[in-house]
């Protein structure tokens, strides 16, 4: 299908806890988050915002072709950003939204695309992607987040552990299970914008507190998240200085 009328919404949080001031690390000398509203840009978006809680992200992206809200510091998660953005830009409670993350400076436009199509398609009140798991590393990284999926393509659950637990062949061998047998979510959502202000709304869930995991809280609450495989790789995002340097090592490979 043709991708539907859409605008990106990006979170940047100047004090990062992991990366402090990450929005404003270089990258290839350019901030980072100039690198993903470049990403948003390409990906076709009515309009791309940036949800920035300091005036040095602003001064940052003068001239570069996206919409500023300035938002409160006090924000807990990117989600509450966000829809604080949404009435500063004053989206209705239809408009699509694809909310991708501030860290994510190689994100592919066909992944940014998919998730408004989702949304479009759906019916479903919030949309995210996924990506099979190849090695068995990945599968026991708490860090990488696990999904399940029904029948219908929904999910069923996200979990820090790996799931769904092959009983089995996980009994004695951890690499038993065959590659893309497990889906790995990708952070990357889309919702309407009536949605995204009604899930800031819901109270923190018993499961989101335990798994860290803040789309636990729409599953909770009894939410569809709609779910669909991510039509190119997401390149790993950018959360510590280690990160950085890999996201720099890729860029110049990809410039030389």
């Amino acid at each position: 299908m043709n991708a539907p009328e859409f605008v990106v919404a990006i979170p940047a949080r100047y004090a990062a806890t992991r990366l402090p001031g990450k929005p404003l690390r270089p990258l290839g000398g350019e901030p980072l988050v100039l690198h993903v509203a470049r990403r948003a840009l390409a990906a076709g978006a009515r309009e791309v915002w940036v949800a920035a809680d300091d005036e040095r992200i602003v001064r940052a992206l003068e001239g570069s072709g996206v919409r500023i809200a300035m938002t409160s510091p006090a924000h807990a998660s990117g989600s509450d950003r966000l829809a604080e953005c949404a009435d500063l830009a004053s989206w209705n409670d239809d408009a699509i939204v694809v909310n991708l993350q501030g860290d994510e400076p190689f994100a592919p436009a066909s992944g940014i695309r998919r998730v408004a199509e989702l949304v479009a398609s759906s019916g479903a009140p919030m949309a995210t992607l996924a990506a099979p798991i190849l090695d068995p590393e990945t599968m026991f990284d708490p860090d990488a987040v696990k999904l399940v999926r029904n029948a219908a393509g929904d999910a069923l659950y996200f979990s820090r552990a790996p799931v769904p637990w092959h009983r089995d062949a996980w009994s004695y061998d951890r690499a038993a299970v065959e590659p893309g047998e497990c889906l790995r979510h990708i952070g990357i959502y889309g919702y309407r914008a009536g949605a995204l202000r009604a899930f800031t709304r819901l109270p923190p869930g018993r499961l989101e507190r335990l798994e860290s995991l803040e789309q636990l809280r729409a599953l909770e609450a009894g939410w569809r998240i709609a779910v669909d495989l991510t039509p190119e790789p997401f390149p790993p995002g950018v959360d510590t200085p280690e990160d950085l340097a890999r996201a720099e090592a890729r860029l110049a490979g990809t410039h030389g």
